[in-house]
């Protein structure tokens, strides 16, 4: 994969005019933000860090157009793209909102998986582990995913490394991924919230991961 090249026609799209951007118009530029920052990620572009943010600001941006309800992958994508852009700042901010949405109670399990991101944003580890036991025993969610998220708020190394290491593995062996990025970017995140616990485990090598140490 040329990550370069990738990332240019991904920054390109996001520069097409779109005219007057209804609510899933605005989702699709924040896909594509997101698809260039991974890709200049990738490429270890220090300009990845703007198009995260872009993309956080643009799904932001489309549940104030309208999203609302259960439309919990947009917070999700908010917290991910600004934990990756390494925006603390702004990252607390969302993760406050997201609360502040109900997301903890929500009954969407990706309700409560954005919950468990902004309470582990926020170090507020007891918390996040009360939510994060209810996505462990649904068939409807990623198990290592949630797994990974509960040994963090439990500050479990080896559990956490045994989770994560799972979680790549399921993108090295899946054939979809949003925008057609071949990245775990579910991994990159999982790390900085590790951090945040004090978990400074490297994730494994892998093709779906940068080539520098996370």
């Amino acid at each position: 994969m040329d990550w370069t090249c990738f990332a240019a026609e991904k920054q390109s799209r996001y520069q097409e005019p779109h005219g007057e951007l209804d609510e899933r118009g605005i989702v699709r530029q924040g896909n594509v933000a997101y698809a260039a920052a991974l890709g200049l990620l990738m490429a270890d572009d220090p300009a990845a860090g703007e198009w995260f943010r872009s993309a956080a600001e643009r799904w932001r941006e489309s549940w104030d157009a309208g999203a609302g309800g259960d439309s919990w992958g947009r917070p999700v994508g908010v917290l991910k793209a600004s934990l990756l852009a390494h925006d603390d700042e702004a990252v607390v901010e969302y993760a406050r909102w997201t609360l502040e949405l109900g997301a903890s109670t929500a009954e969407s399990p990706i309700g409560r998986y954005a919950a468990t991101i902004a309470l582990l944003t926020l170090g507020r580890w007891a918390e996040a582990r009360h939510v994060v036991e209810s996505l462990r025993s649904r068939d409807d969610f990623p198990r290592d995913v949630a797994d990974a998220l509960a040994f963090i708020s439990a500050h479990d190394v080896i559990g956490y490394c045994e989770s994560v290491e799972s979680v790549v593995t399921s993108f090295e062996t899946r054939d979809e991924f949003l925008e057609d990025v071949p990245v775990a970017d579910t991994a990159l995140v999982l790390a900085e919230l590790a951090r945040r616990r004090h978990i400074d485990e490297s994730l494994p090598r892998s093709p779906t991961l940068p080539a520098l140490p996370v």
